[in-house]
């Protein structure tokens, strides 16, 4: 993959198109104001209300609602400064006892926040769109790569219901992401460490796809010049631009968490943003590796009991699939302790970070480690939320635009993906707008990129393509048929287990097929002009 130095690409994300898709999106969410909102979307009240009416040395302590402070502490003084516009809409949001507190003005709010805070989005958007070469570029709009991405980007199906409808900020955290990988694709290395830095202080989720950086800016920018192969050469290793790198992390780190260091509060401040007591599994099921694991040993302790090699005393009654965050243990397989998720997601993760180091492929090798790193530990990590599937589909567009390998990829990732967050809008009213969202832009995915590489041949095989339209009558059993059982009263998790193992099937063979191209790539020959 090209890249433009200094933001100045023939990729150009300003072209006369991109604000009227800034604009459009917009209004979209506009009209989203009024939908169903989620728990979260107290929890983000709670945090308003905790940051305005408490001193700091108390953010971290205050437990009158369940849902207390665990973000880092750039989100804790971005809630702050929130607070201080949420006043003038309704002050008593930003009351600690008005617990569940949602009036009108409060809806709007928070809402506007949302919507507001995009503009950095937006902007990094147009900034990577710089970053896409214009080879298979048609001569319409539509036919164009950075169109495309634009299009996947901004108007992404998962990012709008989350967000605008579930209610959540993810749109301006991704902003930072995607703003720090275009500066490092345009080069400009210490600026795109930096983004980074400050999106750990605002998100820790994001330390998923922080060995992706660091491996990538220790090869990239630490050694100021390789061979003709590819290959290192030593002697040209840059002691001062690591020591600048270390810098940027440590006084990051030191500005957020200083203060606490000072307080002596570090340990309370960690306990909430790591609650290991959480359980393996959220309430609903991301759809990874455990999801399947869980099936599996629910499946063997009712053969185990029926066949009389279990005793059914002994066996677990449907504890995990309850629908409530708590530890569980496994009737027949292992019962899954935190460490050993964390060295499931080391060893998953680690070849495509070694991968960086020992035959590198240049930016795009980077964005497809941090893609593979981000998978790796959705499919293997300790309580992942399903929404954290964002975190692999947003990055993967990029590649998605550039090759036709990955469009397939992108296009397996993101329908099972999005599908997969489904059961987050569960009430009716908004039924029709996230299966008319949904189709809309899965419709748009597979003709924009069977568009741009329509010389190359079919982006799926049949048997991806089956996998696919089985979805289909997957989502009308658990939406409109299962409801309508006697089975909705006896197993109520039943739908939300059946979406998220066959979602798990499809991401985890999105994941392999993406390390197969990554391993079969070839090392990138470094050209004089680079």
């Amino acid at each position: 993959m090209a890249v433009h130095g200094g933001g100045s690409g023939g990729g150009d994300g300003g072209e006369g198109w991109f604000l009227p898709l800034a604009i459009g999106v917009t209004l979209l969410k506009l009209l989203l104001i009024p939908t169903y909102h989620s728990t979260d979307f107290e929890v983000h009240r709670n945090w308003l209300a905790i940051t305005y009416s408490l001193p700091v040395s108390q953010w971290y302590y205050e437990a009158t609602s369940e849902w207390t402070l665990d973000y880092p502490p750039f989100f804790a003084w971005f809630e702050y400064l929130l607070s201080h516009v949420a006043k003038y809409f309704d002050k008593e949001m930003l009351i600690i006892k008005n617990l569940n507190y949602s009036s009108n003005a409060t809806v709007l709010f928070q809402r506007l926040s949302v919507i507001c805070t995009d503009v950095l989005f937006i902007y990094a958007v147009r900034e990577c769109c710089k970053c896409i070469t214009g080879k298979r570029s048609g001569k319409e709009p539509l036919e164009k790569p950075q169109f495309v991405l634009s299009v996947l980007l901004l108007w992404n199906f998962g990012l709008l219901i989350v967000d605008h409808i579930h209610f959540q900020y993810n749109g301006f955290l991704f902003g930072f992401l995607l703003l720090s990988i275009a500066r490092l694709f345009q080069k400009r290395h210490l600026e795109g460490a930096f983004l980074f830095a400050i999106l750990l202080h605002f998100k820790h989720i994001n330390l998923y796809v922080a060995p992706a950086y660091g491996m990538y800016l220790l090869r990239s920018y630490c050694f100021t010049a390789n061979n003709s192969d590819g290959s290192l050469r030593w002697h040209s290793f840059s002691f001062l631009r690591l020591v600048a790198l270390g810098l940027i992390v440590c006084l990051t780190s030191a500005l957020s968490l200083g203060p606490f260091i000072a307080w002596g509060q570090l340990s309370q401040v960690l306990s909430r943003l790591f609650p290991f007591k959480r359980g393996l599994c959220h309430a609903y099921w991301a759809p990874n590796f455990w999801a399947v694991y869980n099936v599996l040993d629910k499946g063997l302790s009712v053969i185990g009991v029926k066949y009389k090699f279990l005793d059914p005393a002994k066996v677990s009654k449907a504890a995990m699939t309850g629908g409530l965050v708590q530890e569980f243990q496994h009737s027949v397989l292992p019962s899954v302790p935190p460490l050993a998720t964390l060295i499931c997601t080391a060893v998953f993760m680690l070849p495509s970070v070694f991968c960086l180091w020992f035959k590198p492929q240049g930016p795009r090798g980077f964005l497809r480690c941090l893609v593979l790193c981000a998978l790796s530990s959705f499919l293997f990590g300790w309580h992942v939320h399903e929404k954290a599937i964002l975190l692999a589909i947003l990055p993967l567009s990029l590649l998605a635009v550039e090759r036709s390998r990955d469009a397939g990829v992108y296009l397996i990732l993101s329908t099972t993906g999005h599908l997969s967050l489904f059961p987050l809008l569960f009430t009716a009213p908004e039924l029709p707008i996230k299966i008319l969202l949904m189709l809309l832009f899965t419709v748009y995915s597979f003709s924009s990129l069977r568009t741009i590489f329509r010389k190359e041949g079919p982006l799926l095989n049949w048997m991806e393509t089956l996998y696919l339209i089985g979805l289909i009558p997957l989502e009308l059993v658990c939406e409109i048929v299962f409801p309508l059982t006697a089975w909705n009263l006896q197993f109520p998790f039943l739908p939300l287990l059946l979406t998220s193992v066959y979602c798990a099937l499809g991401i985890m063979y999105a994941w392999l097929r993406l390390y197969v191209s990554t391993f079969l790539e070839p090392r990138a020959i470094k050209r004089k002009d680079e």
